[in-house]
């Protein structure tokens, strides 16, 4: 399928691995020119000029912590008008409610809820004149489900969640779409991350853990950064018009909901 973005301008976050990287390559793939971001510049320039060997895009590489105003600063400013924004920002830690104070919620809110909000505030007016446009927030499978030990990211991510349901019925009849994939389990450092928590509460070896965790997964393992990425593409097409202020599940069926 042909997704009619080719020539388009994409600004994707946290993009030198994992997931965000995962929907940087699938915009390459449809032939959208790039800027990407990360906080390791030399992981960052390896991916930028992996990307451009493959794909022949155009990709302007940005190396900043995005979660900070000055971030935020500099890569808007290396961005410039933008016709794609897709956000992303790595999970805050796992563990118990009584673990965390003020500084950890506030730190969880500024990478997970008001990043994206100062992203999208910044392109949504160059995108509204334009008369097109596409967001994709990468969120978390917990806004549907919360998950017990990422209180932070439940909590973060769920209230970016109701902050897109109201902006993207503002501008939608702009031509600009606004919607969330919600990931599950994926083969990303944040998995390891996660089951290496495990491993480490329950004694047992990483092996155990991943297998521990894919027996939760009707589909019975992890998914992958490019069937992620995928999806992002999708959502950033010509043929998602219609699909406004969505909540995507991408979990294997993790997630045992009705709707």
């Amino acid at each position: 399928m042909d997704m009619g973005i080719s020539g388009k301008k994409a600004l994707v976050c946290a993009s030198s691995k994992g997931l965000g990287r995962g929907c940087a390559e699938a915009l390459a793939g449809e032939g959208v020119h790039l800027v990407i971001n990360g906080r390791n510049g030399d992981v960052l320039a390896a991916t930028a000029s992996e990307i451009r060997s493959s794909y022949g895009v155009s990709v302007t590489e940005v190396a900043c912590d995005v979660t900070t105003p000055e971030g935020q600063e500099m890569l808007l400013s290396a961005a410039g008008d933008v016709d794609i924004l897709v956000t992303n920002a790595g999970g805050p830690p796992p563990g118990l409610w009584s673990d965390w104070d003020r500084a950890d919620f506030i730190a969880a809110l500024d990478a997970n809820m008001l990043t994206p909000i100062a992203l999208m505030k910044a392109c949504l007016p160059a995108m509204m004149a334009r008369g097109w446009g596409r967001v994709v927030n990468i969120t978390s499978q917990s806004v549907k489900a919360p998950i017990g030990v990422l209180g932070l990211s439940n909590a973060a991510r769920t209230g970016l969640t109701g902050y897109v349901a109201g902006t993207a019925r503002q501008v939608a009849e702009h031509g600009v779409t606004i919607n969330n994939l919600l990931p599950g389990i994926h083969a990303t450092d944040r998995a390891v991350s996660l089951d290496s928590g495990i491993v480490k509460a329950q004694g047992i070896t990483m092996s155990q853990a991943q297998s521990q965790r894919q027996a939760t997964i009707p589909a019975r393992r992890y998914g992958t950064a490019e069937e992620f990425g995928a999806a992002c593409a999708f959502l950033c097409s010509q043929h998602a018009g219609f699909m406004v202020g969505q909540n995507i599940l991408l979990d294997g069926g993790a997630t045992n909901a009705t709707i």
